[in-house]
């Protein structure tokens, strides 16, 4: 029995769904995709070894003028208006995240009386960035038309290049990038991991006021494991967590007792397991102890003391105006058509050294011309009146199908 509740855990883990539970984190399988890399492996290994030892002398895992306030650059990726997040929204999320690391959120309440006593105040606060690396102002807030609909998790959301949007120096802000995620809630960084990759990745399903996703994400960003320890009856690394068999779906309300873990049962109220999010609502010391320790001198956080995000900004600019798409597909004009017709690759330049090809009615290829410009050319003085076609397909799998009459 039991090598089938592991192989079914080992298997299905990554792969739930928001109807069978809070959140579907994929932090595990992203961490081990990392490790592929040798030197990224023995880095996340290095940062462990450091919390680990750090989070053993509580003295030591403290910051120490308090409270730990980290400033935070949202990216917010967007392909359809719709798709953007509004100011509320994320004030809303903030006031969630940090109401959830400071256990001010209303439904302590429901915290079970077996583990009031090591439910903590983990004074880790989460702040809108005012001051950029250049000192001047920012809101905090990055909002970004992207030509892609939906992304996956291959951190291409995270580079300009791919479409993207480039990380602010990770050493001394918390990027959390919120866009259209495919098939799950989230998924971050752990202490140690690719630098220039560092940070939270959120689906826009799971982000806004009372969505807890983030503050599980965030767990894992300050070196917080799940409470499986990602293996049947694994270990967190946490002594003040029970062991449990694997991840827990829906919001029980009895004691869930796995791994002879008598008599609390699981501690499914934790922000690390997977139950809904009207069942999450508490952090334990020793967690509070793991995250403290990566800010420690030495640690993989510790840049993070000494930013200056959070600081008044010696230069002020008036933020440009938001421009947002006037069509999602390549827009093709004049048509009918005499002398020039001409294409606009303005919102997707993953067309740019592709090749159009023009076919009359009868299927005959009549003229193939490389997209060179955003607002590509095509000279059809020459081609005969009539009805044709042009296509084209990028390396993402899009096709351009579209017709034109030429007069």
């Amino acid at each position: 029995m039991k090598v089938l509740r592991f192989l079914f855990f080992t298997t299905g883990v990554f792969c739930l769904t928001a109807a069978g539970a809070q959140l579907s984190c994929s932090t595990a399988a992203y961490t081990k995709l990392q490790e592929s890399d040798p030197a990224i492996a023995r880095s996340i290994r290095t940062a462990e070894q450091f919390i680990q030892q750090a989070a053993d002398f509580p003295n030591m895992a403290r910051i120490e003028n308090g409270v730990v306030r980290i400033p935070v650059v949202i990216h917010n990726l967007y392909h359809t208006p719709d798709q953007k997040i509004t100011d509320a929204q994320v004030a809303a999320q903030l006031e969630t995240l940090n109401q959830a690391f400071r256990r001010k959120n209303p439904d302590t309440v429901n915290t079970p009386v077996s583990f009031r006593a090591v439910a903590a105040d983990c004074e880790i606060e989460f702040s809108l960035a005012t001051s950029d690396a250049r000192k001047r102002n920012t809101t905090g807030i990055i909002r970004k038309y992207s030509p892609i609909s939906s992304w996956v998790m291959d951190d291409k959301m995270k580079k300009s290049a791919e479409m993207g949007d480039d990380a602010w120096d990770t050493r001394n802000y918390l990027n959390i990038w919120v866009c259209n995620l495919d098939k799950f809630a989230g998924y971050s960084t752990v202490p140690g991991s690719d630098f220039s990759m560092d940070g939270i990745v959120i689906g826009l399903a799971a982000f806004g006021g009372g969505q807890k996703t983030i503050v599980h994400e965030a767990g894992h960003w300050m070196g917080l494991k799940h409470l499986w320890g990602d293996a049947y009856c694994g270990d967190d690394a946490v002594d003040d967590t029970p062991k449990q068999a694997s991840y827990t779906v829906g919001c029980p309300t009895t004691v869930r007792v796995t791994c002879g873990n008598n008599p609390t049962g699981d501690m499914y109220n934790n922000y690390m397991d997977f139950t809904n999010d009207v069942c999450m609502n508490l952090f334990t010391k020793g967690q509070k102890s793991r995250m403290l320790a990566a800010f420690n001198p030495g640690g993989a956080r510790t840049s993070l003391i000494s930013s200056t995000g959070l600081d008044r900004p010696l230069i002020f600019e008036s933020a440009l105006p938001e421009e947002d798409p006037r069509w999602l597909q390549v827009k093709m004009y004049p048509n009918p058509v005499n002398a020039e017709l001409n294409l606009d690759f303005s919102y997707d330049v993953r067309w740019l050294g592709k090749t159009i090809f023009v076919t009359n009615l009868v299927g005959q290829s009549v003229m193939n011309v490389t997209i060179s410009s955003k607002i590509q050319s095509l000279d059809v003085k020459n081609l005969k009146p009539g009805v044709y076609f042009l296509a084209a397909k990028n390396d993402q799998g899009l096709s351009i199908k579209m017709k034109f009459i030429k007069l």
